[in-house]
């Protein structure tokens, strides 16, 4: 009888234990998956070759897979698992982003989707409603470039200019922050990228009158955490650091009523080992040297 009794009991056991485990796909589960991409899993997200949680892969950047399973020997083999229609005919830029067989990706107008990659299915989509004038202020159309994972959210860019937390399992809006000027041609088309707790967002727009910058945002809250400046202001005017004031005096054209350029539109890598983060700057504005600094 003991041993029928133990039987049934890790019967019981195991199958109680199935019944806690959420459908593949399901919220839950997307909440389980996303939450746990933390400061710790983005450090290491190398040793996970299965998924792809942040942009370029992993820190580094240095987009390499080591799935296997594709081979030269084996492209005749391959074949269509399924497609989606998304209705849109404009650019696809986007990096996907994925964890556990859950796809995210943006789209022209910077509209967010969520797709169960094991399925083709869309499980929910997000559409920031970006006003149509601002395709004129984008240099090379309405791209967007992907998203950021981080702790059960999802953190994009919008062409406007604003940066968006969503909840990953629902695609309900957390919080939205504009981060540029909006009386100059400041767009976003580049990813987020994920520091400490901190969603690092860059822009566009050093091809009319922006002055780049780059801008950290609290993950929870969206509070200002600190802005980085790539190029000098008004050189009458308190510079907001050392370097830049130095800067300043290398410029003699008045660059700063065309904003100066410079600006970060994706090019942001984080080096966890030195804590520092490298960013690439676009071209200085306005365009002829001859007008931005004459001597």
């Amino acid at each position: 009888m003991r041993s029928i009794y133990t039987t049934l009991t890790l019967t019981f056991l195991l199958f109680f234990s199935c019944q806690n485990i959420p459908e593949k796909g399901s919220p839950e589960h997307i909440a389980d998956v996303t939450g746990a991409i933390d400061d710790d899993y983005l450090r290491k997200a190398s040793n996970d070759s299965e998924d792809w949680i942040t942009y370029g892969q992993t820190y580094s950047e240095d987009r390499y897979s080591t799935l296997d399973q594709i081979k030269k020997d084996n492209l005749d083999q391959l074949d269509l698992a399924w497609a989606i229609e998304l209705g849109v005919v404009r650019g696809f830029e986007s990096t996907p982003i994925v964890v556990d067989g859950i796809m995210f990706i943006t789209g022209p107008w910077s509209v967010v989707y969520a797709i169960d990659a094991r399925k083709g299915e869309i499980i929910w989509q997000f559409n920031p409603e970006v006003d149509r004038s601002y395709a004129e202020k984008a240099c090379c159309d309405v791209v967007n470039r992907g998203v950021a994972l981080y702790k059960g959210d999802v953190f994009f860019g919008a062409l406007d200019g604003r940066l968006i937390s969503l909840d990953a399992a629902s695609g309900t809006v957390n919080w939205e922050v504009m981060t540029v000027p909006t009386d100059r041609t400041y767009t976003i088309t580049g990813a987020p990228r994920i520091v400490k707790g901190n969603v690092i967002i860059g822009n566009g727009g050093a091809e009319y009158d922006a002055r780049g910058f780059v801008t950290a945002y609290n993950s929870q809250t969206g509070e200002q955490v600190w802005r980085f400046y790539t190029v000098p202001g008004n050189p009458a005017e308190e510079q907001p650091n050392a370097d830049l004031a130095e800067a300043a005096k290398t410029w003699t054209g008045e660059w700063w009523k065309m904003g100066g350029g410079g600006t970060v539109w994706d090019a942001i890598v984080y080096d966890p080992e030195l804590n520092l983060v490298y960013i690439g700057v676009g071209n200085g504005s306005p365009w002829d040297r001859n007008e931005r600094s004459p001597e």
